[in-house]
């Protein structure tokens, strides 16, 4: 029986973190995927190849829409959608092959296998190809347990996934020709994003949603805002629709709703994308036997100053725990929990942990929004730019969006930050680290940016908190 450390079950973005940190802290360290990629779905399934095929879709659009203003002369542009989706698989490949060679580099012992707890310090681990050389089934002995097994798609039990017509995310980025009609189930930031590569591409999307907006609690206004720029590039919203059923019929697929008032309607696409939500990936992992115990909304529960379940020894993190399932909350706190093993300060600060939606265009926003700050009791500033006013953004070609920020009338201190526009997701950087920070609205304001750039956007917006904006 080997032993280590720390064995770390789960090789996406909490576990290879976890386990590359641990190794540089001098523990003996193995990391067990089942999957034959490290990564996880972000890396195979998720944040990388939607953004190459956002990438190559915006592309694809600018070269139709946008290149004769620039004095561009192209004729016969044309969709091959399987060499879209052949870059998609190159830079998978590539980025993680990269998280394969940290394994190497860190001397991380790598086990592809399916894990299961069979005590509070002993892992089994059942091969996943019994074909394989040296395939057997092993038990590992750890000192710790790191549990990082990530999210699975939620299905819907009206809504069959067949993989062909009724898709889920990870279908829904290797389809094999653009659809006509493609109808989003859940207009949460999967379903955005991969109706944004499809629409690019030519498919008419249309998005039902349950809730009554886009973005959850994120600031209503700027909420708003993008979803007018998403319908003016054709994108249909139905929201507070719940969807009764999707059948398949023949090589159509039809999606029944009913609207808030009870009305009844028929959609009829050739592809539905089921894009409601993720839930934690537990299954097999033996948590009954071990004795680790769930939240009320099927979550490991943890310590959130240790990330410690209720056995002192076995530690959770990412998506199987309670929060926003995003990577880089998860790699946060795969840093803290292992540098507060050894007795150091890890810490997450989690009012500080931004949101991206990679539309074009993007949304992202930091802190808290104009709603959850009335809800509280908290009086604040507003500060407010826009796009079509900044030198760069005009020779980007790149006049839509908005800038909002927010901040404690009586301190400055920043509370939250909301962009939509170009490179948002670039730009919200600096606002995320200002609140790390504690800086003030001023404090941004006279900080110099340099010009011509979309950060003086955000400069502008400071200024504007304070009265004396130069540019708006």
């Amino acid at each position: 029986m080997k032993e280590f450390d720390l064995v770390v079950v789960g090789g996406g973005p909490a576990g290879y973190v976890a386990a590359i940190r641990a190794a540089q802290l001098k523990m003996s360290v193995a990391l067990v995927e089942k999957r034959a990629t490290l990564g996880g779905t972000c890396l195979n399934v998720g944040c990388i190849p939607s953004k190459a095929l956002l990438d190559s879709s915006e592309h694809y659009e600018n070269a139709l829409k946008n290149f004769a203003e620039h004095g561009i002369s192209a004729k016969d542009i044309k969709i091959d959608a399987a060499q879209m989706v052949k870059r998609k698989d190159k830079v998978v490949a590539e980025v993680t092959a990269g998280v394969d060679f940290l394994m190497k580099k860190n001397k991380i012992e790598r086990i592809w296998g399916i894990a299961s707890l069979i005590s509070t310090t002993e892992i089994e681990v059942v091969p996943v190809d019994n074909k394989a050389k040296d395939a057997q089934k092993q038990t590992l002995k750890a000192k710790r347990i790191i549990l990082a097994t990530g999210s699975i798609p939620v299905e819907l039990p009206t809504v069959p996934i067949d993989g062909k017509v009724i898709v889920t995310s990870d279908h829904a980025l290797s389809l094999a020709k653009v659809p006509e009609h493609l109808i989003v189930i859940g207009a949460g930031v999967i379903g955005l994003e991969l109706g944004s590569v499809w629409r690019r591409l030519g498919a008419k999307v249309s998005v039902v949603e349950f809730l009554p907006r886009l973005f959850g609690n994120a600031d209503r206004q700027m909420a708003n805002l993008a979803q007018r720029l998403y319908e003016q590039q054709g994108m249909q919203f139905f929201f507070e629709h719940k969807v009764e059923k999707a059948e398949v019929k023949g090589k159509k697929a039809v999606v029944t709703v009913k609207d808030a008032n009870g009305t009844v309607k028929a959609l009829e696409g050739d592809v539905v994308l089921c894009a409601v939500g993720r839930k934690p990936y537990l299954e097999g992992l033996g948590l009954e036997k071990a004795g680790v115990k769930l939240t009320e909304r099927g979550r490991i529960a943890v310590d959130f100053h240790s990330y410690k379940t209720n056995i002192p020894n076995i530690f959770a993190l990412g998506d199987v725990i309670e929060g926003p399932m995003l990577a880089h909350k998860a790699m946060e706190e795969a840093v803290a929990c292992v540098e507060i093993m050894v007795g150091q300060a890890g810490h997450v600060n989690y009012s500080t942990i931004p949101s991206i939606v990679y539309t074009h265009p993007e949304v992202a926003w930091v802190g808290m929004g104009e709603e959850e700050l009335k809800e509280k009791g908290i009086e604040y500033s507003v500060g407010r730019s826009f796009f079509k006013s900044n030198g760069r953004a005009k020779a980007m070609q790149e006049n839509d969006g908005q800038l909002k920020l927010l901040s404690d009338k009586k301190t400055d201190r920043l509370l939250g930050a909301t962009i939509v526009g170009a490179r948002a997701s670039e730009l919200i950087a600096e606002l995320t680290l200002a609140m790390e920070f504690g800086a003030s609205a001023e404090d941004i304001a006279r900080t110099c940016h340099a010009h011509p750039t979309l950060s003086e956007i955000i400069k502008d917006a400071a200024e504007n908190s304070g009265g004396w904006a130069i540019h708006q």
